[in-house]
């Protein structure tokens, strides 16, 4: 069967992002207010503030 006029009309579209994995941060911080990172050898930590923002600090 060929294609239709639709087929025809869209060029290869390029395949779609692959969406990065999502935490809820209730996963992360496990009903605390501050958690600590490592990434390679440094250390980061991860609190939320009074206005439940999330701030990142080394």
């Amino acid at each position: 069967m060929p294609p239709s006029l639709h087929e025809q009309a869209l060029p290869d579209a390029p395949p779609a992002p692959e969406m990065p994995p999502r935490l809820d941060s209730t996963q992360i911080f496990r009903g605390q207010k501050t958690v600590e990172i490592e990434h390679g050898e440094q250390r980061y930590t991860l609190r939320v503030t009074k206005d439940n923002k999330l701030i990142l600090t080394k």
